[in-house]
């Protein structure tokens, strides 16, 4: 019977970490080094805010990815997604001395890394049902998915580390060299990110098994819904349209925010540095605190609602500090680096540690649905809600306080809406009771 489980698993699951923990630093390399790449290739404004724009944008052809992870399986779909990593990075190494020209290939690279991002986003669910039994699934689920946010988070280490930021005021004749010296650090990065690529590449092509000889669980072995009716159950499910919304309004609020994070900290005298330390800390923070509270809710199950509730009053709280301490003109809260940081860092350990719940009780909650199409359903929307702000950032940039209420407001948003929630279990169940 069902209930096998292989020690390959493990292996699997660290194949798939690594892509997604290259897809989002790859994603990242150019944040935390603009400065340095304006200087290098003439990168204007516009082009940085594209480069991390890119993004969003490749998840548009979200629902391709989807259903070709549930027709063809796992292996392809990731064979897909690193041979596409492959050619992004390749294409950002070309060397040709036109700037223009290495301008749009690096748009290019940045754009075919963007396309696979729906893969590492949303197959990690898929994954660990596939893979592992009922009591390691929550855990398998949060490592996956937490990676490719752990892979965000160092580019801000690895860019500042490496890149020298631009001397301005160096004499003409230093700052011509200055700005080869640059260039050929970035490079190195470039280089650097492609080589691990194809390492990765090579080994999903020599072994990524599509399933295990036996399935896991029972959950594993059932037959699911075509992808069609998938969609069509999905879309008038009204339970899963809420707690859907519960997710992707303030994850997608907080992914935009924190992708302006040092504009937003500029009035505040924060140092792009700092910035970046935060983000890096929140980041790191969140991954730890995630996978620590999917074991739990592995050696507790049944619990993911009350663990979501509890995260989210600690982020509505956070967020509620942060914005209060920038108006500190009118509520006289102390601003100094410590509560910035304690502020921002709580706000995104308590938002992003509850990305792998969410993943699974989205997975109870509509069970039969296949894993990828209903994790691809919501990230779509969150994706949808970042895209929607960083527009709305381009037009007002000027004033950022109505961005910081975003924050608190979309926190309670979604603690009301999951507290309306009835949560229920049933993949769960069909395992426990089925297996007994």
């Amino acid at each position: 019977g069902p209930g096998r489980v292989y020690g390959r698993r493990w292996l699997v699951l660290l194949l798939f970490s690594l892509l997604a923990f290259v897809q989002g630093l790859v994603w990242n390399t150019w944040g935390p080094i603009q400065n340095s790449a304006r200087q290098a290739y003439g990168f204007s404004s516009w082009d940085i805010a594209l480069l991390v724009l890119w993004g969003p944008i490749g998840f548009l052809p979200c629902f391709a990815f989807m259903w070709l992870l549930d027709k063809r399986g796992l292996r392809i779909t990731v064979l897909l997604t690193s041979f596409l990593m492959v050619l992004g990075t390749g294409l950002r190494c070309i060397p040709v001395s036109d700037l223009m020209l290495k301008r749009r290939l690096i748009h290019g690279g940045q754009m075919l890394n963007g396309l696979a991002g729906p893969t590492v986003m949303n197959a990690a669910p898929f994954l660990s049902t596939t893979w592992f039994s009922a009591d390691e699934r929550a855990t398998a689920t949060a490592i996956a998915s937490m990676l490719s946010y752990l892979g965000g988070a160092c580019a801000f280490l690895v860019g500042p580390l490496v890149v020298p930021a631009p001397n301005g005021t160096s004499p003409l004749l230093a700052a011509e060299s200055s700005r080869a010296h640059i260039k050929d650090r970035i490079e190195a990065v470039l280089y650097a990110e492609f080589g691990v690529i194809c390492l990765i590449f090579s080994a999903t092509l020599a072994y990524f098994p599509p399933r295990p000889p036996l399935p896991p669980s029972v959950a594993a072995a059932s037959q699911r819904l075509s992808y069609r009716r998938s969609v069509c159950r999905l879309l008038s499910n009204f339970r899963f349209l809420m707690i859907a919304l519960a997710y992707a309004i303030p994850l997608g609020v907080f992914a935009g925010w924190s992708g302006v994070l040092d504009l937003i900290l500029t009035p505040a005298h924060v140092s792009q540095v700092d910035a970046g330390w935060i983000g890096f800390w929140s980041i790191v923070g969140g991954c730890v605190v995630g996978i620590a509270m999917a074991r739990f809710a592995d050696f507790i199950r049944g619990m993911l609602k009350l663990i979501l509730l509890l995260l989210f009053s600690g982020a509505t709280l956070s967020s509620t500090w942060f914005t209060l301490t920038c108006l500190n003109s009118i509520t006289h809260l102390p601003l100094t680096t410590v509560t910035l940081y304690a502020s921002c860092i709580l706000l995104g350990v308590f938002l992003n540690s509850s990305v792998p719940i969410f993943f699974e009780l989205f997975v109870e909650t509509v069970y039969p649905v296949p894993e990828g199409i209903t994790c691809g359903v919501v990230t779509f929307l969150s994706n949808i809600f970042m895209g929607v702000l960083l527009f709305f950032l381009t037009f007002y940039h000027t004033e950022l306080s109505w961005f910081n209420w975003c924050l608190p407001g979309s926190c309670l948003l979604s603690l009301l809406l999951i507290l309306c929630f009835r949560e229920s279990y049933d993949r769960l169940y069909l395992d426990v009771v089925v297996s007994v």
